[in-house]
């Protein structure tokens, strides 16, 4: 059998694969307009989306046109639809202004059009058109309050639709004349379109007062002018919406993985895909899990994996530099204790933890002794939120570059007994 370090990476390897779009717009394609076919999409994977449905719609003796906004690094070439890029997770100028060209191009299309929306993670930063009386400055500054709290992800977009001008099935009503499908890559817990990128053609009613019900559990203080905006800003009356195709999910990358675990002779085990929490209790938690293992063989005997997926978060007390994945694996590695026969891997898979360079980290039995010569304490790491550095130091992070995918963690506890 490999060593436990090129298993982890082949496991994440084959999760990535199973998450990219290529493929999977073949048997799910409209038919063709007698208008035009306008491309609208934003998000990390937006652009490789973009070219995966040009692929498959030209090959069918079509033509398109449209535009797509996507994180700085992670572009890729395209044949019609333009590709813009912007800042992620806070956003900036080029995605505001991205975000009007995509709405004008919705209120552009006529009842002869067919508009193909494409949304993936990170399409709630990268499309940010404020609602009236509403500055980006003003967009930028609740991110970042956001971005430290805590809240998950169904929280976060909620106040992010309250904010803007084109999510939260906005842009659905912009492109109400036409024809409109939206693909879907999901990057939330459960899958729920409307969450994916803040539903931006997912018709919802947009209720403030849960809004404001949230920047008050966070103890997050904005301006008076922001709460006015929130108000006014509700959606009582969702426009119609149309088709909407998942291409690719969390639990399609888990069932990949899984796949390959089998044929390197291990016995895989899906915890779920939908996993939330604080990142540091969630790895108090598997490593209770993984120990049951080794003391009992439940929940699954050795040699296994234990996989899972969803998005965890962190609440920034330290001054420190890790994003969620590497907390949590650096939290299950102190709460194992130098436990015999038990690796780990955990990453985004959009390749970026967080706001740093990686998308995560991996350790084996040799981490602590690895430490413990280079005087690194791991447990002070953890407490200022620092475990990328921790990794780093000790040449364990996992570097990929923009996958240019995205279907939020991936976690990977390889027990052999």
């Amino acid at each position: 059998m490999s060593n436990d370090a090129d298993i982890l990476k082949a496991l994440f390897e084959a999760a990535l694969k199973a998450a990219l779009p290529d493929g999977h717009f073949d048997g799910r394609l409209p038919p063709k307009p007698k208008g035009r076919t306008i491309v609208l999409g934003a998000g990390k994977a937006s652009a490789r989306m973009a070219a995966a449905f040009e692929e498959a719609w030209t090959r069918a003796g079509r033509t398109c046109e449209g535009l797509v906004v996507t994180r700085y690094g992670h572009a890729v070439p395209t044949r019609f639809v333009e590709v813009v890029e912007a800042a992620h997770p806070v956003p900036d100028d080029a995605g505001m202004q991205a975000a009007g060209r995509i709405l004008a191009l919705a209120q552009q299309a006529g009842p002869e059009d067919l508009v193909v929306c494409l949304i993936s993670g990170g399409a709630s930063a990268l499309l940010s058109l404020p609602a009236g009386g509403v500055t980006l400055a003003d967009k930028q500054a609740l991110n970042r309050a956001l971005l430290k709290s805590g809240a998950p992800i169904g929280e976060m977009n909620l106040v992010r639709k309250s904010l803007s001008a084109i999510k939260g099935g906005r842009l659905a009503a912009a492109a109400g004349r036409a024809q409109l499908v939206t693909y879907l890559i999901s990057d939330v817990p459960g899958d729920d379109p409307s969450s994916i990128g803040s539903g931006p053609t997912i018709p919802e009613r947009v209720d403030p007062d849960a809004t404001l019900s949230i920047l008050r559990k966070y103890g997050i203080d904005v301006p008076e002018h922001v709460l006015r905006a929130i108000r006014s800003n509700a959606v009582r009356e969702p426009a119609a919406g149309g088709a909407v195709h998942m291409l690719a999910t969390p639990k399609m990358a888990l069932d990949a993985a899984a796949a390959k675990a089998r044929d390197f002779g291990l016995v895989p085990l899906i915890l779920g895909d939908a996993i939330e929490g604080e990142a540091r209790e969630a790895g108090r938690v598997m490593a209770g899990i993984a120990r049951s293992v080794l003391l009992h063989g439940e929940p699954a005997k050795a040699p296994c994996v234990l996989l899972s997926g969803g998005e965890t978060t962190v609440t920034v007390r330290g001054r420190g530099r890790g994003g969620r994945n590497a907390e949590f694996l650096l939290s299950l590695a102190l709460a194992l204790k130098d436990e015999e026969g038990i690796a780990a891997i955990a990453c985004d898979t959009d390749g970026i933890d967080g706001s740093e360079d990686n998308a995560g980290a991996w350790f084996d039995s040799s981490l602590f002794e690895s430490a413990r010569s280079k005087g690194i304490d791991l447990a002070a790491h953890l407490e200022h939120n620092d475990a990328y550095t921790a990794f780093a130091a000790l040449d364990r992070l996992v570097m990929t570059g923009p996958t240019l995918t995205n279907v939020n963690d991936f976690r990977c506890i390889l027990i052999r007994g």
